[in-house]
């Protein structure tokens, strides 16, 4: 049986994830940003960018792509993510190859794909999934394609789901069954990436991030064609499954640490039962588990935000999954 191609649908970008940096000064901007004062912000960034601050430079071009305090410009955001990136900026290599990928520059965005989804990023393993189930870019591997989506879903990105729906049409019972174990090694691997992050991360320094390679890109199989189905086979939508999935084990998730410096903003109200609501909304999301809410006033605003993160990489990934599942957030220490 011929598979069905799976159409890219690409995350959306969602919320700020500036990470404020050891200076004080990007701090101060990240302080003006979370108040609102985004004009502000980007005058304290933009002098700290043009001297080569990667931080200053992240937070920059987060700004240019959401289009808060200078006008909206993804050709600019995505020169300075690609320079933050060089300096080995992780979520500035992250945000740059999802715009590098989106704009069509896919070859290009690959290494930074590949980087990000072995970091754990669900929008990287979404697409890194896709492609493999595909064979576009990469070699076709169903059951890599199976656990990355698998492990998308799991971080809560709508696509994912959608995705292996799709899949679950084509992909046999047994190679699903060995995607199980797969995800398993895959988030093994994902945390002790995240550890060396955590090391780096306390030693004040940027992690290496390999993104240039002189090897030659994946060579393209032809796409498979679409089977005739009564269902439309676009964008990974279709629900029709000849089979029911396996009962997949979750990855086994390492306990969250709740207790540390570090905390990630969700938002700022000028009414409390505002960031009430956000938090009986949210309080359930994985990546939340065990880190308790705080309520800090900030003048005429009040800061909801989430407590124990044990360093910058814990608190830059659980910020990164919330992102990719459509929530503003910001990580910051007490």
């Amino acid at each position: 049986m011929t598979a069905a191609v799976i159409a890219f649908a690409l995350p959306a970008w969602a919320g700020v994830q500036a990470a404020p940096a050891a200076g004080t000064s990007v701090k101060d901007g990240v302080d003006a940003w979370s108040a609102g004062n985004y004009d502000g912000a980007v005058r304290i960034w933009q002098p700290l960018a043009d001297r080569g601050d990667p931080d200053a430079q992240f937070n920059l071009a987060q700004a240019y792509k959401l289009g808060r305090g200078e006008p909206l410009d993804l050709s600019r955001a995505e020169a300075l993510y690609g320079m933050a990136a060089a300096k080995g900026h992780v979520q500035a290599a992250d945000a740059y190859g999802l715009l590098l990928f989106q704009r069509g520059e896919r070859q290009r965005a690959l290494p930074y794909i590949r980087n990000s989804a072995a970091r754990g990023d669900p929008r990287a393993q979404y697409i890194l999934g896709v492609a493999h189930f595909n064979g576009d870019l990469v070699p076709k591997d169903w059951v890599r394609a199976y656990a990355l989506a698998s492990l998308a879903r799991q971080a809560g990105l709508p696509q994912a789901t959608s995705a292996l729906e799709q899949m679950d049409r084509s992909i046999p019972l047994e190679d699903r069954q060995k995607s199980v174990v797969l995800a398993q090694q895959l988030a093994a691997e994902t945390q002790a990436n995240r550890q060396q992050l955590t090391a780096s991360s306390e030693l004040g320094t940027h992690a290496p991030i390999a993104v240039a390679s002189n090897a030659p890109p994946p060579a393209r199989p032809a796409a498979a064609k679409p089977e005739p189905q009564t269902s439309p086979a676009p964008a990974p939508a279709p629900v029709s499954k000849p089979q029911p999935a396996p009962a997949a084990k979750p990855a086994t998730a390492p306990r969250p640490v709740t207790s540390g410096p570090w905390r990630v903003q969700l938002g700022a109200f000028g009414v409390a039962g505002n960031a009430e609501a956000l938090w009986g909304k949210i309080k359930g999301r994985p990546e939340l588990a065990g880190h308790p809410r705080a309520l800090v006033p900030a003048g005429k605003l009040t800061k909801l935000q989430a407590t124990g993160f044990a360093s910058k990489a814990d608190a830059d990934a659980a910020c990164a999954r919330l992102t990719a599942g459509g929530f503003g957030c910001l990580p910051s220490r007490d």
